[in-house]
């Protein structure tokens, strides 16, 4: 896991939240929905940037829906466009367990590498109590520097006030 600094804060461009019922169906949604934000952000859906950051979001959400469930409570999805970056916020109201990067996995099996993909496809990921609680918050970053074309059509679109 590599954490967030926080020595430095980011300043937010934009930002979208949505809370989901704690169900599959509900964790699809939010990587539709994610998709669909970056889009109206000038991040165009089907580009390498869009790509990573809605892997990162169904990993996130079928996650808060396996293993955060709390009968009759929801899974909230934030998305938040930080000078340089797309921060992806995925938060449930399970407190006792604390997600961690796994060892690698047996090739065979069918679950458990979630966290191994955002540990590779996220420049930074953390986890963190969630306010107020109970709960816990996975937070990841996509550097945005690393695809000049998405950083040009995120910045044309907040000079044009989008």
């Amino acid at each position: 896991m590599t954490g967030l600094p926080t020595s430095q804060p980011s300043a937010t461009v934009r930002a979208f939240a949505q809370c989901l019922t704690a169900t599959p169906r509900a964790a699809r949604l939010a990587r539709h929905l994610a998709v669909n934000q970056l889009d109206a952000w000038g991040i165009p859906h089907g580009s390498d940037a869009s790509d990573t950051v809605a892997l990162i979001v169904a990993e996130l959400a079928a996650n808060a829906v396996t293993h955060g469930r709390v009968p009759g409570r929801d899974f909230e999805l934030r998305l938040s466009l930080v000078t340089g970056s797309v921060r992806i916020e995925v938060t449930d109201t399970r407190a006792e367990r604390h997600p961690r990067t796994p060892p690698p996995s047996n090739l065979l099996e069918e679950t458990g590498r979630g966290l191994l993909l955002v540990d590779e496809l996220a420049d930074r990921w953390e986890v963190l109590d969630r306010e107020p609680p109970p709960g816990k918050t996975v937070r990841a970053e996509v550097d945005l520097r690393e695809w000049p074309a998405v950083r040009r059509n995120v910045r044309r679109w907040a000079s044009e006030g989008r």
